[in-house]
């Protein structure tokens, strides 16, 4: 999302904003509106799941949650839906938010990402050993607290998992430094291969420019239940972790 929006942000002025929904923006929305009011966009970036937007006046940020959607527009009334609800008119185009199930979030400041642990693209691998070594929890769960890593979601937990051969009810504490290494090298090619593939759109989302990402066609367990497992053959299993729904194979990946 970052790598489509950011050359259409940078160095544009927001001409106006206006916001119509108190779940995504909380608070004083036109106190929001009239902070954005003339501001240019310095730079985007990502901290996590947060879009990061830098301006002359300060830093807001956008969470998508799991529908949302940022989509660049050259006119706001064609591009936008009954679920938009968020408007910044630029001095060129227009970049509308639009998130059906309204659980994203557009905020002033950086607080809540500010709060987040190390990027799993970034973190080495003694750091990321010794962090295991602290939670005694299973090491699903521990993937999706982004207190632990910033921005590892559902899908590319289960997928990095497959790819290490560990089944997500492993003890996180008790991994071996091989497997434990095996999990870093695998977040990090899953993610970097992700993120060249546009990500994965099994249901809303699309990149600035409204493009689908293809990485779920690269799936080896998320979302295959009852399908053969690519490596072995065995059904892909699906149970309940953390209140997430979770895939893997029952053969490939040990406890």
């Amino acid at each position: 999302m970052v790598r489509t929006v950011a050359p259409h942000l940078i160095g544009r002025r927001i001409v106006s904003a206006e916001f119509t929904s108190r779940h995504v923006t909380p608070g004083d929305r036109a106190k929001l509106s009239k902070r954005l009011k003339d501001a240019v966009v310095q730079s985007v970036s990502r901290r996590g799941k947060f879009i990061l937007l830098k301006l002359d006046s300060g830093v807001f940020t956008v969470h998508l949650g799991m529908t949302g959607k940022l989509l660049v527009s050259q006119n706001d009334m064609k591009a936008r839906t009954p679920h938009t609800y968020g408007i910044f008119v630029l001095d060129q185009g227009v970049l509308l938010y639009d998130d059906p199930r309204q659980f994203g979030k557009i905020e002033w400041g950086s607080v809540r990402a500010d709060r987040l642990g190390p990027e799993p693209l970034e973190i080495g691998l003694e750091e990321f050993v010794k962090r295991l070594k602290k939670h005694k929890s299973r090491i699903k769960p521990l993937l999706l607290n982004q207190k632990f890593l910033a921005g590892v979601g559902n899908i590319y937990a289960d997928e990095s998992l497959f790819s290490a051969g560990i089944h997500p009810l492993a003890n996180a504490s008790r991994l071996s430094p091989a497997r434990a290494a095996a999990l870093h090298q695998s977040i990090r090619e899953v993610l970097a291969f992700a993120i060249r593939q546009g990500g994965s759109s099994i249901s809303d989302y699309v990149d600035a420019e409204g493009n689908r990402g293809y990485f779920q066609i690269h799936h080896k367990v998320y979302g295959r239940e009852g399908e053969p497992c690519a490596a072995c053959g065995t059904p892909i299993r699906k149970i309940i972790v953390g209140q997430r729904g979770t895939h893997y194979c029952p053969r490939c990946q040990r406890r």
